[in-house]
């Protein structure tokens, strides 16, 4: 298949770095498993790498404003700021850990990011333990640290109502030790919504690993991945007129799909304008209809983390060192 027309740079010697010319490498395949795909992904459309050298991308987001991407490396505690025209650069250091001494874990950096309704970027930060929201000016406001006087685990992703409700979720992967570090002050992995007013509140702490999170197109479903090997499923719960949960049941459980040939467990999730979910987890992207059908995935060949929506119906995924994209049929909710 012949890469788009037009695609111009590739980032191959390090985030950084930029191909003077030439078209972005194709990786991976598109799996089908149901006809329904065609509608969301053409039958010639395939995978791009366009950036590669990071130690872990998570948590993308496109600006819509800036018209580049942003994207997470949580072991560098950097924020990369990606474009066609120059590649991955350097947009936030530190993004996450801002203490002074080393930090004793694998994930310091920042997870999640989202833009408010004034456009302003907000991030899920593992080492400080907290959502933070960048000011106009630069300055950093802190949106949530604790839970009843105790300190957050480690926020990992998030998403807005239309309403400015931020729901996000809270497991302990950026602690140092995970769920067995001594400075974990929560006996419990939560699922939070801040109130444009400040106001936190606890949805649910059943989930033992609360990951990615999304909602549908009508804001009536709150969806949640567990990222468990013994419990790997993505949660639907209903949302109440107050913003609070009603009882959730399993959307979608990848049990079956786990495996060498499908590393990863459920991640971070998106959602499209007809409610469909392109929800990471075991083997890439898993297309999964509201009704809960796996359509299909979008082998990325390896590890797949998050991914988010772009323009011209770009879904920009990352994946373990890369940033990955396909061109889609479909897009993203008005918000």
């Amino acid at each position: 298949m012949k890469p788009h027309t037009g695609l111009l740079l590739l980032a191959l010697a390090g985030p950084a770095a930029a191909q003077p010319s030439g078209f972005f490498p194709t990786v991976g395949r598109i799996e089908r498993k149901d006809p329904r795909l065609d509608d969301l992904l053409a039958k010639d459309t395939f995978i791009e790498k366009v950036s590669g050298g990071f130690d872990w991308a998570e948590g993308p987001v496109w600006d819509p404003v800036a018209r580049h991407l942003l994207l997470s490396d949580i072991p560098k505690n950097t924020v990369w700021k990606w474009t066609e025209e120059k590649g991955a650069e350097v947009f936030l250091k530190p993004s996450g850990y801002t203490g002074k001494e080393p930090f004793g874990g694998r994930e310091p950096g920042s997870n999640g990011l989202a833009f408010d309704r004034e456009g302003r970027l907000v991030l899920c930060q593992h080492g400080d333990r907290r959502i933070v929201r960048i000011e106009k000016d630069g300055k950093q406001t802190i949106l949530a640290d604790r839970y009843q006087g105790k300190r957050l685990n480690s926020p990992n992703d998030l998403v807005y109502s239309s309403a400015g409700d931020l729901y996000f979720t809270d497991p302990p992967y950026g602690l140092p030790k995970q769920a067995d570090d001594p400075g974990k002050e929560l006996d419990f992995q939560g699922v939070y919504r801040l109130t444009p007013k400040g106001e936190l509140t606890l949805l649910t702490k059943e989930l033992s690993r609360p990951n990615g999170i999304g909602l549908s197109p009508d804001e009536k479903t709150l969806y949640v991945a567990n990222s468990d090997l013994k419990r790997p499923v993505w949660m639907a719960y209903p949302l109440k007129p107050d913003g609070t949960i009603g009882e959730g049941r399993v959307f979608f459980d990848a049990t079956k799909l786990l495996g060498v040939r499908n590393l990863g467990v459920p991640d971070g999730l998106k959602v499209d304008a007809k409610g469909n979910l392109f929800a990471t987890g075991p083997g890439g992207v898993l297309v999964l209809a509201p009704d809960g059908t796996h359509l299909g995935t979008i082998r990325t060949g390896g590890l797949t983390a998050n991914c988010a929506w772009g323009e011209r119906r770009f879904l920009y995924i990352a994946a373990d060192k890369t940033l990955c994209r396909v061109l889609t049929r479909t897009g993203p909710p008005p918000r």
